[in-house]
């Protein structure tokens, strides 16, 4: 007789339930009589138990090929002693790792080493656990429905030629990378060939390159994150469909730095973030069909660089407070919507008392198009000669373009909630 297919199902469900259900829990203290990590994985059963007692351990290359779940009590150190070594190399499902302090993995320019790499799994995770000084932090390879959280990565690096990443994944889909604290390394989270996946409420500062760099990656949404101090905050690169919400992009400082590069990319959402103090809030090129809405710009050196070959985004209701430069492009031509938003700068009246500047505004001035090209001609900002010359050139615009216009500037600025 043949068994009908919920027959089959219920039973493998019911022999993973026994399997589970008779899972042991093996205790590692790292006395002279107890197992080493190793020892106690290899003798342990799938979906088994490690529970790992506070002490350092020196050991590394530890394999992980069947499902357990590996627990710090105590928060015991896994030290690899400054060695060109990896010290967890996870390769099958449901593994999950918490509870320890991973340190000193030594730099590597011929492999990625890692404290955490995961690599060709399904389902897992590796949360609460404090890294430090490792060349790579946790490192996922093509890696489906993982999740990274609660994890406090700090490197030491000092250059960008010699430093890892804090948390890489390359090849995922359905990742979570949540309340991680980032800080020291070349990029805080990398993110390449990534698609359908989250990072959230992650505080990433301090980072030589970039806090997040998000590359070849679609479907995905990042929010509630925190950036600061970065060399330059979030890059998000040759990506569709992304979702930037309530992040926060503050000092994040330099020659050429910016809070947030948009470097073709597509059909994306950039809502209710803050942008404080950066060289440039938003640098976008190559960006397209985007919505830029409810954000607010304060005191950056430029709000937004819209470079003439990012097309059809829509700019609306976002504040724009104190910025040296509000807009900034490279063309004489403009083919997006700016429209309803608050301008520090806007010197119009309201006649009517409907909120909304009886004259419209143009937020590109030719001195900002100077100064993008000459930027030592910032100098000359509030001399006499630099306001006859934005005059000038409002009243007979030949070199800003003429269609960057904001038809309805509103007179108040926007209140919004970014708990």
């Amino acid at each position: 007789m043949i068994k009908s297919p919920h027959y089959l199902v219920g039973t493998f469900i019911l022999l993973l339930s026994c399997l589970v259900s008779h899972a042991a829990i093996i205790s590692v203290d790292g006395s002279k009589n107890s197992k080493s990590i190793k020892d106690a994985i290899a003798g342990a059963a799938p979906y088994d138990t490690i529970m790992v007692a506070a002490g350092v351990y020196f050991e590394n290359s530890i394999h992980i090929t069947k499902p357990i779940t590996l627990i710090g009590k105590d928060n015991p150190v896994l030290d690899a002693n400054h060695e060109q070594v990896e010290i967890l190399l996870v390769a099958s499902d449901h593994v999950h790792i918490s509870g320890f302090t991973f340190r000193n993995v030594d730099i590597s320019y011929l492999n990625d080493l890692a404290a955490v790499k995961v690599r060709g799994v399904k389902h897992g995770s590796v949360s609460n656990n404090t890294l430090e000084n490792c060349f790579f932090g946790i490192y996922l390879g093509n890696v489906q429905n993982y999740t990274v959280s609660n994890n406090v990565i700090t490197g030491n690096f000092v250059n960008e030629a010699s430093a890892g990443n804090a948390i890489h994944v390359w090849k995922g889909k359905h990742i979570t990378i949540t309340g991680n604290t980032l800080s020291k390394h070349r990029d805080g989270v990398y993110f390449e060939f990534v698609d359908s996946s989250v990072v959230a409420n992650n505080y990433s500062f301090n980072n030589l390159r970039y806090g997040l760099h998000y590359m070849f990656s679609n479907d995905g949404i990042y929010n509630h994150n925190t950036f600061k101090h970065n060399g330059s905050g979030v890059a998000v690169m040759f990506s569709s469909r992304v979702e930037m919400i309530r992040n926060t992009f503050v000092e994040n400082k330099g020659g050429a730095s910016y809070g947030l590069l948009l470097k073709e990319i597509s059909d994306g959402t950039i809502g209710q973030n803050l942008f404080i103090q950066n060289t440039k809030g938003v640098l976008a090129e190559g960006a397209n069909r985007l919505v830029f809405e409810e954000n607010q710009f304060t005191m950056n050196g430029t709000a937004i660089d819209m470079k003439g070959n990012s097309l059809d985004n829509v700019i609306t209701r976002n504040n724009f407070l104190a910025n040296t430069f509000e807009i900034v492009t490279n063309s004489n031509h403009n083919i997006n919507t700016y429209n309803a938003n608050y301008w520090s700068m806007y010197s119009g009246y309201d006649l009517d008392r409907d909120g909304i500047g009886d004259v419209p505004y143009r937020p590109v001035n030719l001195f900002a198009r100077i100064t993008n090209e000459i930027p030592a001609a910032t100098l000359m900002l509030h001399s006499f000669f630099v306001n006859m010359l934005d005059a000038t050139e409002r009243i007979f615009p030949d070199l800003i373009p003429a269609e960057l216009v904001d038809e309805n500037p509103m007179m108040k600025p926007y209140v919004y909630d970014f708990d």
